[in-house]
């Protein structure tokens, strides 16, 4: 399903489908203690029922399964949610998923513990979305946004692979992240308090196939990128790994997290 949004990539149209066997292969990447992070929180644990939006291949849900939550996963793009059933029926895991936009989602009221919205948040259509996710919320739910990306501008090679995507895709909006706090559009907190938020350092490893994998299953170039445009990115970005990195390395990133509280309705 092409998408077309002009907050993003300038209009640019993209489809997830047409890279998720190499999303489902390269982007499962979270530290352990980006996970940690959540759990230590009180997230996503044992007793409670969580709705992953934007859930692409099911990485959320699959790396939290283990700490007892029971999870439904929704995303737009069919073939995304195809592949997370795939891996999630490899694991021998029990997670529904659903096609469909967050803005639509079929849940009864009070049916969710916790929503959480990883690397997708600035997707949605927030004016519609935060009366719906605060509906479906229990009392006192928590919707946690979640993101992690590297820096260019403190990682040569980042910063390298990042040009080359920018040749392709000028108009790329994924391009050029700092540290920064997560981005919260004055709609969310109509409904929505913030409880907390953190911001941190990873470094996460490699190899030179990963990493190619990994920027080949980003918006700007397989989600996006025609045939030939994509060979051509691939044959440049494959001779300046084999210039420029070792066979493994790390790369540094920034994870950073928001936990919001839903407000009581007496209080909107």
């Amino acid at each position: 399903m092409e998408i077309r949004d002009q907050r993003i990539d300038a209009g640019k149209g993209f489809d997830w489908g047409r890279t998720s066997k190499e999303y489902a292969k390269y982007r499962d990447i979270y530290p352990e203690l980006f996970y940690r992070k959540i759990t230590d929180r009180g997230l996503c644990v044992t007793g409670q029922k969580c709705l992953d939006l934007g859930t692409g291949t099911g990485v959320l849900p699959r790396n939290l399964y283990r700490h007892g939550a029971k999870w439904i996963g929704t995303d737009i793009s069919r073939e995304q949610i195809e592949q997370a059933e795939i891996l999630t029926k490899q694991s021998h895991m029990e997670i529904e998923y659903l096609v469909t936009p967050a803005e639509s989602i079929p849940f009864p009221p009070d049916t969710f513990d916790v929503v959480t919205a990883c690397q997708c948040f600035w997707y949605f259509d927030h004016s519609r979305l935060m009366p719906v996710i605060a509906d479906r919320l229990k009392e006192d739910g928590k919707l946690l946004i979640l993101q992690m990306a590297w820096l260019p501008f403190e990682d040569a090679l980042a910063g390298a692979s990042e040009e080359l995507v920018l040749k392709y895709s000028p108009n790329w909006s994924g391009a050029g992240w700092t540290r920064r706090p997560v981005g919260i559009p004055d709609a969310v907190y109509e409904f929505f308090e913030l409880e907390d938020h953190e911001e941190y350092d990873v470094m996460v490893p490699f190899t030179k196939e990963t990493w190619h994998g990994r920027m080949k299953a980003c918006r700007g170039v397989g989600a996006s990128l025609n045939p030939q445009e994509l060979e051509s990115w691939e044959g440049e970005h494959r001779k300046l790994l084999d210039q420029i990195a070792p066979e493994q390395f790390e790369v540094k990133h920034f994870a950073a997290m928001a936990v919001l509280r839903v407000k009581k309705k007496s209080n909107r």
